[in-house]
């Protein structure tokens, strides 16, 4: 899933309901965002013992568990300059994490991620990605947020489309779950 970072005074509040026609959750399950811990590199790491998750987390294929458990430590340890990532916790248990990305002052790009398989489908990737939305408008004081998903990637499609982004266009080509798609570009601004 593909599904990102600002210097500037103090904003007003924004309102972050989303009026939805008949909703499928009648309340967004709580999720807060926190920093990463080395906790959450096992955690992550182990979410890669399923390959259905690896492929539709766009994941390397036939990594072990402690090559993943690496990565997350490199990036949880060392993260690149361009790259906050929070981990996203609901009833007090990683479910998650959410990244802004972005070398651009007032401009980042929302990515979030759901694990393992088993919590999919309970409003998580939504919830997480609205408290992504509120760190890099509120915390951050950025301007806008982009986010982009492959098209066939439904679930992600739905959430950043409920969440208000607005669609700015097809992106490059690319590929999920084995079948050609492309990817689906929507930005949203502090104001909306």
């Amino acid at each position: 899933m593909v599904v990102s970072f600002g210097a500037a005074g103090p904003r007003p509040p924004h309102d972050w309901t989303v009026h939805e026609p008949r909703p499928v959750f009648t309340q967004e399950p709580p999720v807060i965002l926190r920093a990463m811990t080395l906790e959450d590199a096992d955690i992550i790491a182990g979410w890669a013992a399923d390959e259905g998750f690896c492929r539709a987390a766009e994941w390397t294929l036939g990594l072990s568990r402690e090559e993943h458990q690496q990565f997350q430590v490199r990036l949880i340890c060392s993260p690149p300059s361009d790259l906050v990532r929070l981990g996203a916790v609901h009833d007090g248990h990683l479910v998650g994490y959410v990244v802004l990305q972005g070398d651009e002052p007032r401009r980042r790009e929302l990515g979030f991620l759901i694990g393992p398989r088993t919590v999919w489908a309970r409003g998580l990737g939504r919830a997480a990605a609205r408290a992504g939305l509120r760190h890099g408008f509120e915390e951050m004081h950025l301007d806008e947020i982009w986010a982009e998903a492959l098209d066939a990637n439904r679930a992600s499609i739905r959430v950043l489309q409920r969440l208000g982004l607005r669609e700015t266009g097809p992106g490059e080509a690319g590929n999920y779950l084995d079948q050609p798609t492309h990817y689906r570009q929507f930005v949203i601004t502090a104001e909306a």
